[in-house]
């Protein structure tokens, strides 16, 4: 048994480890384990059960080995987020372990103090994870796989002490009717079928049924669409069911359904073929489908625009160059305004006119010029003394 290949052990819906003595045989084999409740749901703890001869403290080993190997293989973005790689305070690695600790899935509104702190790098890093974060639900992908679906019903059972084997949908199906009453919404949640409006429903899908009802919102308002219900894979009425459980309150009323359009009928053409009257098939009109009900959205962050921040002023050169002259162009036009009551004064035309009447009332000034004395120096001067001396 120690020597087994990992292929001759399996796990059995009832939380049991059985080994197949013979390799390549289909057949489950004999019970050799089981596993208990441990510390948290994706660690159990093996119990042997096998009364053959062998060392159980190495059975243990090879079988926790065998375990974690399992586990690995189906739920492998799952277990890597339990690496405890980041700081305690990251945000990545806060809302990696919610999301560990839920199974792989963890309503938004749980986590949104966290999802705040992420920047576009940290987001990167999210991603990277395989977590996505959906308007109302963050959740793996990755693990809405059968396998994945089965063995997290599994541990959830075991851990909260639930009767096994888990009662979960078939393989692939998109969506349940859950018939029985008190129904556990943390258990649909954790294998990835979340409970609404009375069905459980492949979180990918219903993820893609939100991101459209908030895409498409206008005023706060949305209209269901039969793309909804065929994502769905249900009818009309389950569909409003389930986004009254979300939260949305309806309306308005569908539209009156329109009449069908008959199957082809044979008419006679108005043109009529050469060789007298002939029946022409024409093809029917496409139906159209009727509109369907509107719906209020649901107050919350996840219907809330957020509000778009204000432009930056874009500063031509010459503000960057004038800033100054900006500022006191500013100022006289905020105080060259003329308020509608009449308040406020043009202070422009006030200091002109202040300044006409300034000057018109001041008194006359009196220039006196003197006359300007000659210069004896000049040729001017010296000419006219030669004049005068010999007249003399």
């Amino acid at each position: 048994m120690l020597e087994s290949k990992p292929s001759q052990f399996t796990l059995s819906p009832e939380a049991k480890i059985l080994w197949q003595e013979k390799l390549n045989n289909p057949l489950p084999g004999v019970e050799v384990a089981e596993l208990l409740k441990g510390d948290h749901p994706l660690k159990p703890k093996i119990v042997i059960t096998t009364k053959a001869d062998i060392d159980h403290d190495k059975l243990n080993q090879a079988l926790s080995f065998w375990l974690n190997t399992h586990f690995m293989t189906v739920l492998e973005p799952l277990i890597l987020l339990g690496a405890n790689s980041g700081e305690a305070e990251d945000p990545v690695q806060q809302i990696s372990n919610k999301v560990y600790d839920g199974l792989g899935v963890v309503p938004r509104e749980d986590i949104e103090s966290f999802i705040e702190k992420l920047d576009p790098e940290k987001r990167t890093v999210l991603r990277g994870k395989k977590i996505r974060l959906g308007p109302v639900l963050v959740f793996i992908p990755a693990l809405n796989k059968p396998a994945a679906v089965k063995l997290r019903g599994l541990l959830w059972c075991l851990y909260n002490g639930q009767t096994l084997p888990a009662k979960v949908p078939a393989d692939g199906i998109v969506s349940c009717k859950i018939e029985q009453e008190g129904a556990q919404e943390g258990f649909y949640r954790s294998i990835g079928y979340p409970l609404f409006g009375g069905r459980a429903v492949r979180i990918d899908m219903l993820d893609r049924v939100i991101s459209s009802i908030y895409d498409t919102a206008s005023g706060g308002v949305f209209s269901a669409k039969h793309e909804m219900a065929e994502w769905l894979g249900t009818p009309i009425e389950d569909l409003y069911k389930i986004l009254e459980s979300m939260g949305h309150t309806k309306i308005e009323e569908a539209a009156a359904v329109i009449a069908e359009v008959p199957a082809a009928e044979e008419v006679k053409s108005e043109a009529t073929p050469a060789g007298g009257d002939a029946a022409v098939s024409v093809a029917p009109t496409p139906q159209q489908k009727p509109a369907l009900a509107k719906f209020r959205l649901k107050r919350g962050k996840a219907s809330q625009k957020q509000t778009p921040r204000p432009a930056k002023k874009e500063f031509t050169q010459r503000d960057k160059k004038k800033p100054e002259q900006n500022a006191r162009g500013a100022d006289k036009d905020k105080f060259a305004r003329k308020s509608e009551s009449g308040d406020r004064k043009d202070f422009k035309r006030k200091d002109k006119k202040h300044n006409k009447d300034k000057f018109d009332n001041r008194e006359p000034r009196v220039i006196t010029i003197e006359p300007r004395k000659k210069n004896n120096d000049s040729p001017f001067a010296v000419l006219q003394q030669l004049i005068v001396k010999s007249d003399g």
